[in-house]
């Protein structure tokens, strides 16, 4: 690992904190500790809480021109470390170099994007009046303006893509935020407060809190100065932050079963490259990762060959050499994927490329065919690279499996019927369906939403600025 060590701090109230008592963050490659991070008490929290919550009066206040300035600010200080992030992700995340640089630059063309978006769309009101709305004797102007202290927690696998999609709209409309990154990616994602700390931010406008989550875990969502929450990541916490928050603005970004469905009409050969680049990238460690196939039986045959094809030009390796299959975030999310193998094959499955360890957390990229709906692996979200086959007589059976999910969050159709697609696309319980490409979060000016247990309100750059302000009516009678 050429002895690198990271050293990331909290940041609250302006000040970068230091503890005692640290956290070691590991390396997803082999196990050894790349850095340390603060472990803060509930005391700190409390903190940064009430520095976020008097903050804001000033905060809100500011001329929306000078907080565009400052965050663009940040956003140049943040553009000039890409490489020094990028690194930090490959060895603390697992993501390929490649990858991560491009999660690096892709956020900074997104803040630029949201800024250009508030400009356009948020600092004048909405005017309602007798001129076009025939309102008379009254006009109404519509401002969104800010809750408040908004709790922003971001996942491991995109750390600053989506840990800054929540918190730049936040800032831009006048919130104050408290930041906590997941424990793995606290490392990359504590160099931000650097940048916003170069960019003179008013103290306590941005907090980050990192922490073990087993002392600071529950008590971050249930602080009373929270005014919103933005969240990515499990189920589980998902709903625990909705039961923590009622009658509060909330984003959930949770999991998902992303299906694609593969009909006799399909050119089988696109329909097999998309899939495995939409399952496999990132070691499939994405939410809108495919994560099960249904194809008819006509074709299956002919697309599996294609299917194993493609997995056979992936790079499994290291993140370093920029490999599309790189170790799983830590041991447990890798005997989590086995099981749920074995648990497959039990029930008749058969693994036809796969399947083996090849080093520390590293599973090669696996394809099971004959996939039963009795399996775990037919429902379950590995979170890994793992890709069940399940063969159905008609596409109206295909239907009925994808939407029997719990999830909703993206599918993808392959035909080469544009009707057929369109048919199949009303008919899928999800927030997107993607036809003949794999499920993609972005661009990220689309609305990006999760039905069931795949989520709870939108995002997306329009969305994520309008999700955490509300309305506020000023009429003037004529």
């Amino acid at each position: 690992m050429n002895n690198v060590f990271y050293k990331g701090t909290a940041y609250i109230n302006g000040k970068f904190i230091e503890t005692e008592k640290t956290i070691p963050v590991v390396s997803v490659i082999d196990g050894t500790t790349i850095g340390t991070v603060s472990s803060l008490s509930k005391e700190d929290v409390d903190l940064a809480y009430e520095g976020a919550y008097l903050a804001f009066n000033l905060w809100r206040n500011v001329a929306p021109k000078v907080r565009v300035k400052k965050i663009k600010e940040s956003a140049e200080n943040f553009i000039k470390e890409k490489e020094l992030l990028a690194t930090i992700m490959a060895y603390e995340i697992g993501k390929s170099y490649k990858d991560a640089l491009t999660e690096v630059e892709r956020t900074y063309k997104n803040i630029y994007e949201t800024i250009e978006v508030y400009e356009r769309e948020f600092i004048e009101p909405t005017i309602i009046g007798e001129d076009v709305h025939h309102v008379n004797g009254k006009t109404g102007y519509f401002y969104n303006v800010p809750i408040g202290v908004v709790l922003a927690i971001a996942p491991f696998n995109y750390p600053l893509n989506l840990g800054l999609a929540k918190i730049i709209p936040s800032l831009l409309v006048g919130n104050t935020v408290v930041f906590k990154p997941a424990t793995q990616g606290s490392l990359v994602c504590s160099q931000l407060a650097k940048y916003f700390d170069q960019a003179s931010f008013i103290s306590g406008v941005f907090n980050l809190i990192t922490g073990k989550g087993s002392e600071i875990g529950d008590y971050i969502i249930e602080n009373k100065r929270i005014a919103g929450a933005t969240f990515t990541g499990s189920t589980d916490i998902g709903k625990k932050i909705a039961a923590k928050l009622p009658m509060k603005p909330i984003i959930l970004e949770l999991g998902g079963k992303d299906a694609a469905i593969v009909t006799n009409n399909a050119d089988t050969k696109l329909a097999a490259k998309e899939i495995i680049k939409g399952a496999f990238s990132y070691s499939g460690q994405r939410c809108t990762a495919i994560k099960r196939v249904l194809v008819t039986r006509e074709i299956a045959d002919e697309l599996l060959d294609h299917m194993i094809k493609e997995c056979l030009n992936l790079k499994v390796g290291s993140p370093f050499d920029n490999a599309d299959v790189t170790p799983l975030i830590d041991k447990k999310s890798l005997d989590f994927n086995l099981s749920l193998i074995n648990d497959a094959v039990e029930h008749g499955a058969n693994v036809v490329y796969g399947g083996t360890v090849e080093g520390h957390n590293l599973l090669r990229h696996t394809l099971i065919d004959n996939v039963s709906i009795k399996s775990k692996l037919a429902w379950e979200e590995p979170f890994g690279p793992i890709l069940p086959i399940i063969r159905v007589s008609t596409v109206n059976e295909a239907i009925a499996i994808a939407n029997a999910s719990n999830y909703g969050l993206q599918g993808s159709v392959f035909t080469k019927d544009i009707e057929e697609a369109r048919i199949i696309a009303r008919y899928l319980d999800t927030g997107t369906v993607n036809i003949n490409r794999s499920s993609s979060r972005g661009p990220d000016i689309f609305p990006f939403v999760g039905v069931k247990d795949s989520g709870f309100g939108v995002q997306g750059i329009r969305d994520s600025l309008k999700a955490m302000t509300r309305v506020k009516g000023i009429v003037e009678n004529n």
